[in-house]
């Protein structure tokens, strides 16, 4: 039997073997959340991913053979449905900014407690971006260093950038400042519903994954300044 459409398939990817049996006993008792599969490095990461189609994968940052953030960038070109989430133990922003660039939909501190796992799962299959307080609070630095660097040309000779309307733009400047589809919504007097439909556009236009992957491209061309 096919699950209901509600429950969120799970890949969990890790090698460390005990965290992802710790992983899974902590997920099998959610509500909604069924874990599909499991893989210990980032090469079998993307075998399970085009085998299983999970909603949501689960995976580590440092892993052998194929690491995380590779993986996370394959994943996303041959199976583009998927959400991925990053777990990491290091709090390196170099990380996080190429997993931002690779795709990834959350990033997160494994020493998070586990129910915020759970309420990451649940946030990037409902399109949110998610990243941890202090991961959020180095992404929004980072943000602000771009925009204040007078050297960095607007954009690149001769690219025609795509072109986003005001709306957009306006959304696009809270995505960048870590407003969530709800307070988006409140702010600008709008429908959820059409908050997601305008950033779906804006990901589509700048043929990009995630909500931090466009609001830092945004800010390197100089589109946005997201402390305006």
């Amino acid at each position: 039997m096919n699950p209901p459409p509600d429950v969120i398939r799970v890949l969990i990817v890790d090698d460390h073997a005990l965290y992802r049996r710790g992983l899974q006993t902590v997920l099998a008792t959610e509500d909604g959340i069924e874990i599909v599969g499991e893989a210990a490095d980032g090469v079998e990461a993307v075998d399970q991913a085009e085998e299983k189609l999970p909603d949501v994968i689960v995976m580590d940052v440092g892993m052998p053979k194929r690491g995380g953030i590779d993986a996370c960038r394959v994943i996303k070109q041959r199976v583009p449905s998927a959400r991925i989430l990053m777990l990491t133990s290091s709090d390196d922003e170099a990380n996080l900014f190429e997993a931002v660039r690779a795709g990834a939909n959350g990033y997160l501190l494994k020493d998070v407690p586990p129910e915020e796992v759970a309420a990451g799962i649940r946030g990037v299959f409902n399109g949110q971006s998610l990243l941890s307080p202090l991961m959020a609070s180095k992404l929004l630095l980072e943000f602000a260093q771009i925009s204040q660097r007078e050297t960095v040309p607007a954009h690149t000779p001769g690219l025609e950038l795509p072109r986003l309307t005001d709306r957009e733009l306006e959304i696009l400047k809270l995505v960048a400042r870590g407003r969530l589809n709800r307070e988006i919504a409140g702010e600008l007097f709008i429908s959820e519903n059409t908050v997601r439909n305008h950033i779906r556009n804006i990901l589509d236009k700048l043929q990009m994954h995630s909500r931090m992957e466009a609001a830092m491209y945004a800010v390197r061309q100089r589109l946005i300044d997201p402390e305006e």
